[in-house]
């Protein structure tokens, strides 16, 4: 099929700047326009916006007088004009072929769409080729890559890449496959005299239309080079080359550069473009690949729905105003030749793309201007000898992009569609994969930059959309994979580096969101963004006018035995009008899902692992070898740790200076190349910095995760790394960013909560020790990639695993303080957080646990001493240390207002303060307990100030139950400590007895005001044997006190009446117990020798028989306390008889139960004194009811025989019997005199 020259629009790419403003036919910035063209009875839907236009408003174009000659050029031919965009700037619209990389230089601007949005982007002129592929017996050879949903269609023109292969010796493979299985005798075809002819005649015609009067800008000086009329040198290299970049091709650039601002300037309607300002990426074209064609030279950028396909089209068609509508296309015909279907498509397509309602048609002959016609748009495919159907049109459009959907399913490889000149048949070849099987170097596809830039940008792209919507995080991973997998890391270490780094971002490593914002952080951040200066164009193309066989290159033989190495095959070209013949049955990225994994220390792995090939990617590209320190990445770098004694501990003040030295928020700018040779500013430097902080967040995160698990070894080695990363950061880093400064307060805060719990868990040393000594290989790599740029000392004395506890809180304090020193400093003071609040809250922590430290070495050394002498110097050292701890921790908490915990630093001190009364006790001479000297008065006083201030501290029971519970207990114990000291060692040589007295009963009294009987807890029993004993003491203070007494009646009186009072009560109490039959017994015996006491200064009989009786009565309550003694002697004796288990059996400790084991030393002395106290009551009451005057009644003889009964029991008893069966002969007779209208179990006592 043969087609004039001049049939086709000359899409010509423009070589000034882009001019940003709106569609040709567009009022506003980015209108949208609809249209919907008929077609017989079927309609097809077409919808196109312009997404960006270069070329000025439309105008309306010169109609030509009839009989002007097109040979002769107009004034203005070939000078630069907007209104024909491109076509003014080109020898004769030369450049109609698209260039090879036009598709990604639109992808690279309207980066939103692609893998998503958009099903095609290419030049307008590979859809019209691929559309007309059923009509045409041309040639077809185009490359096509896959990103997302997306494909990328460019011309591969294969002529253009064996001439080149001829020269340099790259993509021998390919030519040679080519002969081989297509065209062994491949030629590069001259172009006819009248191909060229036309395309003058066509250049002036254009011309002519602009501007009759011939009026121009100058040409610019980059034109004059290159006007011949014919095509004098035919081959130009419009492939990129891989390695070296024409030195022509940057100066035509700056030219073009130069001339920018101005049209720029003219026709700039604001940023009209899709990017995003603040995807800011590295510039990946300063290693030599300034050559690569990638710039959006298209007039303008449509995004063309067709049905339901989605295209980003690249048009470069002259649009004029005038006529009917405001928008038509021009065209010239040569009245000779009619118009056919190609021509036909290819006038309906470019209106429809760019949206033109009419065409212009201009007649000539032999380029004498006959006549013009207009058509509209919806005619066009009804226009005679070129009538075609487009619902045909619309099934090869779907039918071509579903083959290739389902085809070309590799992301990353450059798949290769071609159909030979004269064939029916399309083949589609995976070029990656022959590339592969050739062995030759993937760098050799001159492809695989262009496509690995396009994914890491499709990828930043996500990546920002990704702070909101985590379902990005499959694609982007996936995108990121397949950049890394296309480069060589020597050539590209820039991108192949920061694919590493956002892979790293892509894990979540429980950062709060704040973190993200800082431009140090920030997920390709702070790296220089693309700018045209790094994309540079290739001025001369090639014309091959794809309509004609003529000038077609490629052969028409093609065998079918070479299906084998085809990707797919289209058997027939006439399959593709068949509706739905091909359909996508390919599912994009069908797992693309991301592997979310729910194991921190996992993600953590993936994230270092990533950063480490960052970093190998970066020391790679970093030339100055020989200078670094030599160190093998295999050997292992020695944890060393350290026994410090405590007197080393100041001697490590020294070490602390180093914490806060790397604090400085805001060093000098480096201006000299960092250790390993890098120069600030670089894009090493840049993602150096951000790869360092990522392992260090990442490291900071597994010790963390490690202190949750209470592996305190491994933890310490994970912070000792997270701050050896932070380290070299700041070796390379000019200034520290206020979120980076806070991060290391963070790093500083986890590494004293990890000195302290190694503090605490003394025991399990040696496995933290092994914990911390291990290394992965990966640990070792990047250690070995941190130690080119610092050698990582300065937290050496934060992270060393010591020893000594005491070594260990010193240096968990210090690093504290190091963080509460940098968030109060200048650089973080304006950024309020919870964090000085929680550091606060972690330094209060530390100095309670230090000045309890200290206090339980003071108590230790209050034990160890054999002999009772003065308080040491050591000691009172210890006390002074603890006690400035205290006051210090309860600072910190009162300055977050945190009051339980100064409450319990309060209590703290208190406790302090009874260790220093303890060790004030005075000795007697004897070595025995001297008198309640005055200084353990002073300090329990003390200790009692410091609770009190503690109970209020809290309020009430409400703010902090346990707390309020502990206080409150301690405070108890501290009134009940000095009352029972006050008594038992009373002071006589300088108080009188009844001050003392009066002291006891005051500090016994306090002491039960604090005894919590009601509130159920774990504390209620201790709280009712101390309530217990309590009035037990004061019931023998009293007791006492009424014996001793003589004179003061009415005293004597008071005394008896409280005695008795605190012996009901105390009885109450220890029978409520269950668990203190000894302390019940002797209180019941005591009070029955007070009962016996008053009735021996009683005269009358029946004055007696009453105490007498009374007396009876108490010690038949001593029933219960022989029950309870009878059921333990069983337990202890069934303990006995089963096993030898008793002699393990342990006691609970005396202070932490009233019931202190089972003392049978006490119950053998005990019931001593009952058996002859019992029996002296029996035998006085039998005495006196045999002696009395008055007739005994029934009842009175029953319980003489009763009596007497019990005492003749008594006497008959075997002395030598087993206590058991002594005690359970008490309970019988004790049985015996119990009332009976009293139940065995109450435990009803008489008061």
């Amino acid at each position: 099929m043969s087609a004039s020259a001049g049939d086709r629009e000359p899409g010509i790419p423009s070589d000034t700047a882009k001019e940003e403003i709106g569609g040709p036919t567009c009022t506003g910035e980015n209108s949208k326009h609809d249209s919907a063209i008929c077609s017989g009875t079927s309609e097809i839907k077409s919808r196109a916006v312009v997404k960006y236009s270069a070329a000025p408003p439309p105008t309306s174009y010169a109609l030509l007088q009839e009989k002007t000659d097109l040979k002769l050029p107009p004034a203005n031919w070939l000078r630069e004009n907007p209104q024909l965009g491109s076509a003014g700037t080109t020898i004769l619209g030369s450049s109609s072929k698209s260039k090879p990389f036009s598709s990604f230089g639109m992808a690279y601007d309207f980066i939103d769409c692609i893998g998503d949005d958009v099903d095609v982007v290419s030049d307008s002129e590979n859809i019209k080729k691929l559309l007309k592929i059923p009509y045409s017996k041309s040639h077809v050879s185009m490359a096509v890559h896959r990103v997302g949903r997306t494909l990328l269609l460019d011309e591969l023109d294969i002529q253009e890449l064996f001439m080149r292969s001829s020269q340099t010796g790259d993509w021998t493979w390919l030519k040679e496959f080519y002969q081989r299985l297509i065209d062994q005798k491949w030629q590069r075809k001259k172009k006819s005299k009248e191909h060229w002819y036309q395309k003058a005649i066509l250049s002036k015609f254009l011309y002519y239309s602009i501007n009759g009067e011939g009026a121009a800008e100058p040409v610019s000086d980059n034109l004059n080079e290159g006007e011949e009329e014919n095509g004098a040198e035919e081959f130009s290299s419009s492939w990129p080359t891989t390695f070296t970049s024409a030195q022509s091709d940057a100066e035509e650039s700056d030219a073009s550069k130069q001339e920018s601002v101005s049209m720029d300037s003219m026709f700039a309607l604001g940023q009209v473009t899709s990017v995003p300002k603040e995807q800011n990426l590295p510039t990946l074209f300063n290693e030599g690949e300034s050559s690569q064609g990638l710039r959006n030279d298209f007039v303008r950028n449509i995004m063309w729905t067709f049905e339901d396909i989605h295209m980003l089209v690249g048009s470069n068609m002259p649009i004029f105003g005038g006529g009917r509508y405001p928008a038509v296309s021009l065209r010239l015909r040569d009245n000779n030749k009619p118009i056919n279907i190609l021509t036909g498509i290819d006038y309906w397509l470019d209106n429809l793309m760019c949206n033109v309602p009419e065409l212009v048609m201009c007649f000539h002959v032999n380029g004498i201007v006959q006549k013009y016609e207009m058509i509209k748009t919806e005619d066009i495919p009804h226009l005679e000898n070129s009538t075609f159907s487009t619902r045909v049109v619309k099934d090869i459009a779907q039918n071509i992009l579903s083959f290739l959907k389902s085809n070309c399913t590799k992301e990353g490889h450059t798949y290769w569609l071609f159909k030979a000149s004269g064939s029916d048949i399309v083949k589609l070849y995976d070029l990656t994969t022959l590339c592969e099987e050739a062995e030759e170097e993937k760098c050799q596809n001159p492809f695989t930059l262009p496509v690995a830039v396009l994914l890491y940008k499709v990828a930043s792209n996500l990546m920002l959309k990704a702070r909101q919507n985590r379902k990005h995080y499959g694609t982007i991973r996936t995108l990121l994979l397949n950049c890394v997998k296309l480069l060589d890391q020597e050539r590209h270490p820039q991108i192949i580096a920061s694919a590493h780094y956002m892979l790293s971002e892509l894990f979540q490593l429980d950062e709060p969101p704040e973190e993200d914002g800082g431009e140090s952080l920030r997920a390709g951040g702070s790296e220089d963004s693309y700018s045209d200066e790094d994309r540079e164009e290739e001025e001369e193309e090639e014309d091959l006018t794809e309509d004609s066989d003529d000038n077609g290159s490629y052969g028409n033989c093609s065998s079918p035995q070479d299906d084998s190495k085809a990707v797919a095959v289209i058997r027939s070209v006439g399959e593709l009008s068949v509706p739905e013949k091909y359909k996508s049955t390919y599912q994009i990225r069908p797992s693309c899902a991301f592997p979310v994994s729910h194991d921190k220390e996992e993600r953590c792995r993936h994230v270092l692992s990533y950063v480490l090939k960052g970093l190998k990617a970066v020391d790679g590209s970093i030339k100055k070898e020989s200078d670094l320190p030599a160190a093998d990445p295999n050997t292992p770098i020695p944890l060393k740790y350290e026994d410090r004694s405590a007197n080393g501990a100041c001697a490590a003040e020294k070490g602390i200076s180093l914490l806060l030295e790397r604090a400085g928020p805001l060093q000098a700018d480096q201006k000299h190349p960092t250790r390993s040779g890098m120069i600030p500013g670089s894009w090493q430097h840049r993602m150096k910095l951000q790869l360092f902080l990522k392992a260090s967040k990442a490291y900071y995160v597994l010790s963390d995760a490690a202190t949750n698990l209470l592996k305190y070894g491994r933890a310490l080695r994970y912070i000792k790394l997270s701050l050896q990363c932070y380290d070299a950061y700041c070796s390379v880093s000019g200034t520290l960013h206020p979120q980076v400064l806070q991060f290391h307060s963070q790093c500083l805060s986890l590494c004293g909560d990890i000195q302290l719990m190694l503090a605490q868990n003394a025991n399990n040393r040696a496995a933290y020790l092994e914990e911390y000594s291990y290394q992965t290989k990966e640990d070792q790599e990047i250690l070995h990639s941190l130690h080119r740029e610092s050698s990582c000392q300065a937290f050496n004395m934060a992270t060393d695993l010591a020893m000594d506890p005491e070594y260990q809180l010193f240096v968990s304090s210090k690093c504290y303080e190091a963080a509460y020193e940098l968030l109060v400093s200048e650089a973080l003071k304006d950024h309020t957080s919870d964090q000085l609040a929680q550091v606060l809250k972690r330094l209060g922590n530390i100095r309670n646990e230090m000045g309890v430290f200290y206090m339980n070495q003071a108590a230790a050394m209050q034990t160890e001493k054999e002999v009772k002498k003065s308080v040491s110097v050591a000691e009172q050292e210890m006390w002074k240390k603890s006690f400035a701890f205290f006051e210090k921790g309860m600072k910190d908490f009162e300055s977050i207002g945190d009051s339980t915990n100064t409450a319990l630093l309060l209590c703290n001190t208190g406790r302090l303060m009874r260790i220093c009364a303890q060790a004030h006790c005075a000795i007697s001479a004897d070595q025995s307990r001297g008198e309640f000297s005055p200084e353990e008065a002073l300090y329990y006083n003390k200790a009692i100030d410091y609770y009190l201030r503690a109970m209020k501290s809290l309020a009430s029971r409400e703010s902090h139950p346990a707390v309020w519970d502990s206080v409150n207990w301690e405070l108890s114990t501290t009134y009940f400590t000095l009352a029972t000291l006050l008594q038992d060692y009373a002071p006589l040589s300088r108080k009188a007895q009844e001050q003392i007295e009066r002291e006891v009963t005051e500090a016994m009294m306090k002491s039960l005001k604090y005894c919590d009987l009601q509130t159920e807890s774990a504390r209620q029993p201790l709280y009712q044997y101390r309530a217990a004993t309590i009035h037990h003491r004061l019931a023998s203070m009293y007791h006492s006190c009424f014996r001793n007494q003589v004179g003061d009646e009415h005293l004597r009186k008071q005394h008896r009446s409280l005695a008795e009072l605190h012996y009901s009560k105390a009885v109450c109490l220890f029978l409520s117990l269950k668990d203190a039959p000894c302390e019940l017994l002797r209180t019941l015996l005591e009070r029955v020798a007070f009962a016996e006491f008053t009735m021996a200064g009683q005269s009358s009989s029946a004055a007696k028989l009453k105490s007498l009786t009374g007396a009876i009565d108490i010690m038949t309550e001593t029933r219960h306390a022989f029950q309870l003694i009878h059921k333990e002697l069983l337990e202890e004796q069934t303990e006995l008889s089963e096993s030898d288990a008793a002699e393990s059996a342990e006691s609970p400790d005396v202070a932490s139960g009233p019931m202190s084991g089972f003392n049978l030393e006490e119950v053998m002395k005990l019931i001593g004194v009952f058996e002859p106290s019992f029996s002296f009551l029996l035998l006085q009451l039998i005495k006196l009811m045999t002696t009395m005057k008055r007739k005994p009644s029934n009842k009175d003889e029953e319980l003489l025989k009763t009596y007497k009964n019990v005492y003749s029991k008594l006497l008959r008893a075997e002395k030598n019997a087993p206590l058991l069966s002594r005690v359970k002969l008490y309970i019988e007779l004790l049985q015996q005199l119990t009332p009976e209208t009293e139940s065995d179990d109450t435990g009803a006592h008489k008061s």
